[in-house]
């Protein structure tokens, strides 16, 4: 028979090794709607649970340093989208609305009620269909230098002839445009590698993906999810406040200086403090 210090041991034991497992990025896949293989990694516990979605031709390894911050208090998740990183590209269309779905079906494979999404750039309005498909399970958004504005005040002239150099030479006009994203103090070798990074995207996908987020309208969707949102942005770009409180019941804009678009990789702990500060005003709400 066990004795009663034995049995004391066995259970922490099994308690230890569940905590461990917990605090380990565990990576997982899960089918999104159309049955494309989306990858994610999942570590700590926590709620809200924090889900973060990458940037347009980006991947998951883009929060590592929010990963590292966050999981210690919060579940958090980070999302390869249809395409990128390590998920399938056997998509047609990569739309946002599918994008939307890929983190949905994270989220609820998870089995997450209370979540906050973070979205960089593209995964901006990629987190509004998500919040529009997860409806209460969502408490709120935090953008990561997005939503300058929601109205759209491009002519499909104007996207078309933005479309046509990355057709026409995908790596080199991705390289230059991500370049155009920093500020001149910006760390070269930081440029560099995210330059370099974003163009060796596939291009069929970035190309689909980019037109797809050129013509897309998130007013609409809006208007169905009513949630607050936040956007941690740098100050190379106007944000709209004005305009984009027509269409959000609550929107704050958190200002960052001496960055570009990267917001969470040129300067971690910054904008760890200022998401910080996010997930706080929105758990109060």
């Amino acid at each position: 028979m066990i004795k009663k210090n034995q049995l004391y041991i066995f259970i922490l034991f099994f308690l230890l090794i569940g905590f461990v497992n917990s605090s380990i990025p565990q990576l997982q896949n899960v089918l999104s709607k159309d049955g494309t293989k989306i990858n994610f990694i999942s570590t700590g516990k926590g709620e809200p649970a924090l889900i973060f979605v990458h940037g347009w031709s980006c991947d998951k390894s883009y929060w590592n340093d929010q990963v590292k911050t966050f999981s210690s208090k919060y579940k958090v998740a980070t999302i390869d989208l249809a395409g990128h990183g390590e998920s399938a590209t056997t998509r047609k269309n990569y739309t946002i609305e599918s994008f939307g779905e890929d983190v949905a079906a994270v989220v609820n494979k998870l089995h997450l009620n209370k979540v906050i999404l973070i979205g960089h750039s593209m995964g901006g309005v990629v987190v509004i269909e998500a919040a529009k498909l997860l409806k209460d399970k969502v408490i709120g958004l935090v953008g990561a230098d997005t939503y300058q504005s929601f109205k759209d005040d491009w002519t499909a002239e104007q996207k078309e002839n933005f479309l046509k150099s990355f057709s026409s030479d995908f790596v080199n006009t991705t390289k230059n445009f991500v370049k155009t994203m920093f500020p001149k103090t910006a760390n070269l070798t930081l440029v560099n590698k995210i330059a370099n990074d974003v163009s060796s995207a596939p291009p069929d996908v970035g190309i689909s993906a980019m037109r797809n987020l050129l013509f897309y309208d998130p007013i609409p969707t809006l208007k169905e999810i009513h949630l607050p949102i936040i956007s941690i942005n740098c100050d190379m770009y106007p944000v709209s406040v004005k305009e984009n409180k027509k269409h959000v019941d609550s929107f704050t804009v958190k200002m960052m200086d001496g960055v570009g678009h990267f917001v969470m990789l040129e300067n971690p702990p910054k904008f760890n403090q200022l998401l910080q500060e996010s997930i706080d005003e929105l758990t109060k709400k």
